[in-house]
């Protein structure tokens, strides 16, 4: 049997369900949660800044827009128009 070259380790952390919610939102069906998850931690020990709402680009707050559960379907269909 071949071993992994980068073995994962399966853990069980506890967050508040503020934070399971919009990380929820956050992620479309096809997005793997321990992946985004694995890629924040990273992230974090690396010391690589966080990027700020001014930072983001038009089309990616768009798009968090979208994803949001709480966002009107009146502005989502809006911001699918604009942007097709």
């Amino acid at each position: 049997m071949r071993r992994a070259a980068n073995p994962t380790r399966k853990i069980s952390i506890t967050i508040p369900d503020r934070l399971f919610q919009e990380l929820e939102r956050t992620l479309s069906y096809s997005q793997s949660r321990s992946a985004y998850i694995s890629d924040a931690i990273q992230a974090k020990l690396d010391g690589t800044p966080t990027p700020t709402i001014a930072e983001t680009s038009t089309l990616q707050l768009m798009a968090v827009l979208i994803a949001r559960e709480d966002t009107d379907e009146k502005l989502k269909d809006f911001i699918l128009t604009f942007f097709s």
